[in-house]
């Protein structure tokens, strides 16, 4: 990896980040008159807020990105076995996903039934899945499960401030940005990675 490539990585997550986080967020200012960004409801002090929200969500993804690559580092180099490390990975898969529903519920007590609380650990499932089959096309079979996990817990991982709160409108303000800037880091690593002989 050159630094060029880094810094066009960055700038391109950058963009995307605001990007999505300014779509999404008219979209819910638009249709929910009492969404707000920080405290802030009018639509010009929001829109600069939604930019800024969506740069701090980049990053946010790139940091996570980066550690997720040097804690994969260090795992491969720990644990031998191909097998053993992708079990490991689809395990903590299933404990997020099943956290992400038990946590949710006993943290917030409503009177919405136990379904509601599947949807979203679904939603991320379904996304994630659908990212790491698009990997696989543009690679090799060996990068579903490295990018399952990657989709689905680094992603709730990275979220978890907004899946505080409970809130409908902050998740999906959080974790709209979050899936697109990952999914462009994990499907555009094997470009920047890639070796080529001159």
């Amino acid at each position: 990896m050159t630094l060029r490539k880094w810094f066009h990585l960055f700038w391109t997550t950058l963009v995307l980040g605001m990007v999505v986080s300014t779509g999404i967020g008219l979209i819910l200012q638009f249709s929910d008159k009492e969404f707000s960004v920080m405290g802030l409801s009018a639509v010009g002090f929001n829109l600069v807020n939604m930019i800024l929200g969506g740069a701090t969500i980049s990053v946010l993804s790139q940091m996570g990105f980066f550690a997720y690559l040097i804690v994969r580092f260090i795992a491969v180099g720990i644990i031998r076995s191909k097998t053993v490390w992708d079990l490991l990975q689809l395990a903590v898969v299933i404990v997020v996903l099943i956290d992400l529903v038990y946590l949710r519920k006993t943290n917030f007590e409503t009177s919405e039934s136990l379904f509601g609380y599947f949807i979203l650990p679904l939603i991320v499932l379904a996304i994630s899945i659908g990212v790491s089959y698009w990997k696989v096309k543009l690679t090799n079979r060996n990068a579903f499960i490295p990018t399952l996990f990657f989709m689905s817990a680094v992603t709730v991982l990275e979220a978890v401030p907004a899946l505080k709160l409970d809130n409908a409108a902050s998740s999906l303000f959080m974790l709209a940005p979050l899936f697109v800037c990952n999914a462009w880091q994990i499907l555009t690593l094997h470009k920047i990675v890639e070796n080529k002989k001159s």
